[in-house]
C-alpha cells in the first residue's frame, strides 16, 4: 500500500455501543468509540473518542488518543494523547504530543525507523 492512501480518511468507525473481542486487522484509518480487548493493527491513522477503550497492543502509523488504552503502542509516526487520554503502556514512535490532563503510565521509546 502506498503511503498516505488513505489521504487521512477514517475507513472504519468501531461504535460507542460495540464490544470486540479478537485481533483486529484495519486497512486505512479507523475511529474506535466502543471497547477492543486484543491488538489491533491499523495500516494508517486510528483515532479513539473520550469513551473508547483497547485492552491490547496497537500497532499503527499514526495515533491520536483520547480514551484509554491499556497495553504497548507502536506508532511509525506521531502518537498524541489528547486531554483525557490515558495510556497504560509502552509506547514506541517518532514523535510523542501529550496534551495537558493526560495519565500516561509507562515508558516512551522514540525510534528513527519503521516501530514493529
Amino acid at each position: 500500500m502506498a503511503k498516505n492512501e488513505s489521504d487521512g480518511r477514517l475507513d472504519t468507525v468501531i461504535g460507542p455501543q460495540t464490544s470486540v473481542r479478537g485481533d483486529l486487522h484495519v486497512t486505512g484509518g479507523v475511529r474506535l468509540d466502543g471497547e477492543v480487548e486484543g491488538r489491533m493493527e491499523v495500516s494508517e491513522t486510528i483515532v479513539t473518542g473520550p469513551k473508547a477503550l483497547l485492552k491490547g497492543e496497537l500497532h499503527c502509523r499514526t495515533a491520536v488518543i483520547a480514551g484509554r488504552i491499556e497495553g504497548d503502542v507502536y506508532a511509525e509516526g506521531v502518537v498524541e494523547l489528547q486531554t483525557g487520554a490515558q495510556v497504560y503502556g509502552n509506547i514506541h514512535s517518532k514523535g510523542l504530543v501529550i496534551q495537558p490532563d493526560c495519565r500516561f503510565e509507562g515508558n516512551c521509546s522514540m525510534v528513527t525507523g519503521e516501530a514493529s
